[in-house]
């Protein structure tokens, strides 16, 4: 039993609603929190991310992400490595010692919605649901850029430039732009 230090009047106080799954799809957001823990195993770290979504009809929602930045499986290493790259260039800090260098910079989330891996043991009609971040980039759409070693230029097209359409200006960044 805990007492209460005053009562309590939940005719003054809306009820909470349980949070619905976002739909799958890409949300501007910005990493808002950040902290390395340890696993629950122990023999390693993850980078545990919080992010806000910044804008459209799920703005302020909260999306979780978790990079095992330290673990004895290499191949854990290398997803969770590469997937701090593609946070690192979609906000454009390339080097980084502290995660707080990647906050409140605006980025592209790409969500889904699988089962939850806490449930797999149950019938595909009984497992719960939940967002799972699949992948990060620039604001606008564009794919983290990679290095090529000694790259060929790129061919010529067979028409001038000036030849083709100009594609319509807008003021609208592409982000907020329809589909």
């Amino acid at each position: 039993m805990a007492q209460l230090h005053d009562t309590f009047d939940a005719t003054g106080v809306a009820p909470a609603t349980p949070l619905e799954l976002l739909p799958p799809g890409r949300y501007p957001a910005q990493i808002v929190n950040s902290e390395m823990r340890a696993t629950r195993t122990g023999t390693g770290q993850y980078l545990w991310l919080e992010l806000d979504v910044i804008e459209g009809p799920h703005q302020g929602r909260k999306i979780w992400d978790q990079l095992n930045l330290v673990n004895p499986n290499q191949q854990t290493v290398e997803i969770a490595q590469r997937t701090l790259s593609a946070i690192c260039h979609a906000v454009g800090q390339m080097q980084v010692s502290d995660s707080e260098q990647l906050h409140f910079r605006p980025l592209q989330v790409t969500l889904a919605v699988e089962p939850d891996s806490r449930d797999k043991h149950l019938p595909p009609h009984e497992q719960r649901k939940q967002n799972r971040v699949k992948g990060y980039a620039a604001l606008g759409g564009a794919a983290p850029s990679r290095p090529t070693p000694s790259a060929a230029p790129a061919p010529r097209p067979a028409t001038p430039p000036q030849a083709r359409p100009a594609p319509p200006a807008s003021a609208t960044p592409p982000w907020r732009r329809a589909g």
